[in-house]
């Protein structure tokens, strides 16, 4: 029996500070876009596949995700949701869980231990961790874009698929927020060296640029192309249907 395409799959991403949905460009000039409860709402209505939220100041603050506004973009979700920011071990893991996240997205964390990566995938299973990867120059930096690491990107990805991760979300710092697309060499280069779902992030402008991307990665986060209409999700799926892209059809 032949087996058919997996769906290439259309995820948001709301990165919060103070609050907030933030958007900016190369993780710098961050501005208020929106209420990410509301805007997480919207995105589960609109059909999108998945839904990432991030909290991008916990790290850099030493805590944890705030676990109040988690729950609250949970319970008004119909659709996976991923969560990031400040998860330093298993406690942290569990509590989002338990605050009704799906997927545990870690970065600075188990770059700095690595062994996390096991210790989480044992806890939660491998499906369940999503270690995302910030890049620039083919270069992994940590703590929000502002350490170097001496990792290469796409020997990261490899380490972090052996160690027991399930997904990688790849952010290429050089093409974040640009709108003129994704880096497309990067992210090629990354998913020829895992077997594991490459989620590609940074640079989106238009369909074009989403349908390249997924050309090379089993998904697209969106973010600036979104926020300031999010009925434009509804529209970017037709236009990646027309261009061939296997999307799932929303009614």
């Amino acid at each position: 029996m032949v087996g058919t395409m997996p769906l290439a799959r259309l995820i948001p991403c709301l990165d919060v500070a103070r609050g907030r949905v933030v958007k900016g460009v190369r993780f710098r000039g961050l501005r208020a876009v929106g209420d990410p409860v509301e805007m997480g709402a919207a995105y589960s209505d609109a059909g999108a596949d998945e839904l990432v939220f991030l909290d991008i100041e916990a790290t850099l603050e030493q805590r944890r995700s705030r676990i109040d506004l988690v729950a609250r973009i949970a319970d008004r979700l119909a659709i996976p949701f991923t969560v990031g920011g400040g998860v330093r071990g298993l406690a942290d893991a569990r509590d989002l869980l338990r605050a009704g996240a799906d997927k545990i997205s870690v970065n600075t964390a188990v770059l700095e231990r690595p062994g996390l990566i096991g210790e989480l995938a044992a806890e939660v299973g491998s499906q369940a961790v999503v270690v995302a990867i910030d890049a620039a120059g083919g270069k992994v930096v940590s703590r929000a874009g502002t350490r170097r690491t001496p990792w290469d990107a796409v020997e990261w990805a490899r380490e972090a698929e052996e160690r027991g991760a399930g997904e990688i979300l790849l952010t290429s710092i050089d093409a974040d927020g640009t709108r003129r697309g994704y880096d497309l060499a990067l992210t090629r280069a990354v998913a020829g060296a895992v077997t594991i779902p490459v989620i590609a992030s940074g640079g989106a402008g238009g369909a074009r640029h989403v349908a390249e991307a997924l050309g090379v990665a089993q998904a697209a986060l969106l973010a600036s192309i979104l926020h300031e209409n999010p009925d434009r999700l509804t529209s970017l799926r037709g236009e990646l249907l027309a261009l061939g892209v296997p999307v799932r059809h929303v009614a």
